[in-house]
């Protein structure tokens, strides 16, 4: 009977997962990486594949590298499969994350939203995200995958409206982090880039453990450049609130029961770490009823 169990909810998790991405799979698709982005660092260390559909970023001892969106946002869908690197990766962190421009001298704050993958020598493969809002970061949060990120493609969506930030994996919803502004929560809300990178995070992503070099040059790839959002260059920022835009539809307010459950599922499967957890004191978020 526990087997039978153990194969029930096996069975309506793969369900879940295939209606969960049903959803989605309309609002996909493939630019060439051009038509959106640009190369920021480390050129020599960025190679163009599948007609500029993939782009490889790599690292080794002299340099990491990373792109950028050409436009900046104020909300949207943000998307893109990606693929981290193999061997012994320790110390090196693969990114995929929203962030602001930071003029400090100017007395600007900064947001952000990331996804980091924090390399490692076999599993389990750690992916951590967090969220920096008004320059108030440590909010970490880190989770088990339950596939080798390292064979295939998989995809990492991010949702970011007036209402509620969503983490996706495979259209799956990991985690989700509410507008409580009202309440003195601070939420990103500046119009921010997308970026992409692959860089030394020793020993902060390591353990204390030093990059193994001998294993370089480590190298991920990265497909689907097309972005779902709205674009701050010649449109006033408070039009990106729009309802009639599909992410900030209503509906795009909260999880709807099925993406409810899948999100119920993974963080009792896969989460590993909590901010909420260790430093819950410091974060008015985490002593505030969902």
């Amino acid at each position: 009977m526990v087997h039978l169990h153990k194969q029930q909810n096996f069975w309506f998790f793969l369900l879940l997962c295939v209606a969960v991405a049903i959803v989605y799979a309309t609002k996909t698709g493939d630019v060439s990486f051009q038509q959106n982005y640009k190369v920021v660092w480390g050129n020599r260390h960025v190679f163009f594949l599948q007609h500029g559909r993939e782009v490889q970023l790599s690292i080794d001892k002299t340099s990491g590298a990373g792109f950028r969106s050409k436009l900046d946002y104020a909300s949207g869908f943000f998307q893109m499969r990606i693929k981290i690197p193999t061997k012994d990766s320790r110390g090196v962190v693969t990114a995929f994350y929203l962030t602001s421009r930071v003029y400090k001298d100017m007395g600007e704050k900064h947001d952000e939203i990331d996804f980091e993958f924090l390399g490692n020598n076999g599993e389990p493969h750690m992916l951590q995200t967090n969220i920096f809002a008004n320059d108030e970061g440590g909010r970490e949060q880190r989770h088990s995958l339950w596939f080798d990120p390292t064979i295939n493609f998989h995809s990492y969506g991010i949702l970011w409206n007036q209402h509620q930030i969503v983490f996706y994996v495979d259209e799956i919803p990991i985690r989700v982090f509410k507008n409580k502004s009202k309440v003195g929560v601070s939420f990103p809300w500046r119009e921010m880039h997308v970026t992409g990178s692959i860089w030394n995070g020793e020993p902060w992503a390591s353990n204390g453990k030093r990059i193994d070099w001998n294993q370089a040059p480590f190298t991920a790839h990265f497909q689907g450049f097309k972005i779902h959002a709205c674009e701050t260059q010649n449109t006033n920022k408070f039009l990106c609130y729009s309802p009639y835009l599909w992410w900030n539809d209503h509906k795009h307010w909260q999880l709807n029961p099925l993406q409810q459950k899948a999100y119920q599922y993974v963080t009792k499967k896969h989460l590993v770490y909590d901010y909420c957890s260790d430093r819950g004191q410091l974060h008015k978020e985490c002593q505030i009823n969902s």
